[in-house]
């Protein structure tokens, strides 16, 4: 990923593989905004204690940043569940109830989710020119959320998986992901050989460390898209609160950081 200052102080991160391609994709950072602690500063969460106006403040400016009309972001619900809606240019500005994954051909239409540890997975169709994403968190992953959402691109657009560009953004890392036995056994019950998620650094009867950037990507491997067409941002949330609001560091006194993607003209 490529670090990115705006003009007006807001620092988002770029995919690389995305580059060269018609959609733009931004991750926000917590710089640029004007939260106060425990929220500092580009916060786009009401849920923890910060005021509803700072966080529009928040969402104007990124939206201003990066090019975009803040009045246009469509926003899903997020239950971390695996619900995926289709998103039409006539749903500009809407809130999609209950929705962790968003799906869209038109142009110019940006698309939100948020997230302190959970991981942006995001989907590109360069053939069919159609854009998905998700918000993945240790539920979503275990009940396919990422593939999800490739099956609702399927199936709206004709999507072919081997076609397909996939980003998984930054999130908490297999070394700082720390679960209980719930979460594993959650697992085991749900996803391909799940053994290979799980590290146990603390010797078998310790808790397990979980890989949720893996198991999202074997699972989009697994559903047809090639390896070396899915780019792992490798940044751990958990170890970069400098940048990243972390849940899991931060004690939940922490805001959240968003991705906003978009299809332009091609």
């Amino acid at each position: 990923m490529q670090r990115v200052l705006h003009p007006n102080g807001v620092i988002t991160y770029t995919f690389d593989s995305l580059a060269n391609q018609p959609v733009t994709a931004h991750v926000s950072t917590r710089h640029g905004g004007v939260s106060p602690a425990p929220w500092n500063t580009l916060n786009f969460s009401v849920k923890r204690g910060d005021e509803s106006a700072r966080v529009q403040e928040n969402r104007q400016r990124f939206a201003d940043a990066v090019g975009v009309n803040w009045r246009d972001v469509v926003y899903g619900h997020q239950v971390h569940g695996t619900t995926v809606a289709k998103v039409e240019s006539s749903d500009a500005g809407r809130w999609f109830d209950a929705t962790d994954g968003l799906i869209t051909d038109a142009i110019d239409l940006p698309l939100s989710w948020v997230f302190a540890d959970c991981v942006p997975v995001l989907l590109y169709d360069p053939v069919r020119h159609a854009l998905g994403g998700c918000h993945a968190g240790w539920r979503g992953t275990v009940n396919g959320a990422a593939v999800a959402t490739l099956w609702a691109m399927q199936a709206a657009y004709g999507s072919e998986p081997a076609q397909l560009l996939a980003c998984i953004g930054p999130s908490i890392g297999p070394s700082s992901y720390e679960v209980g036995p719930e979460v594993v056994q959650m697992a085991q019950a749900k996803l391909p050989r799940p053994a290979r998620f799980f590290r146990y650094p603390n010797g078998p009867e310790q808790n397990a460390y979980f890989d949720l950037w893996q198991a999202n990507a074997q699972q989009l491997i697994q559903a047809g898209i090639p390896a070396a067409q899915i780019e792992i941002s490798a940044i751990d949330t958990a170890q970069s609160t400098n940048d990243f609001f972390s849940h899991r560091a931060e004690h939940g006194q922490c805001g959240l950081f968003a991705m906003l993607a978009w299809l332009t003209e091609r």
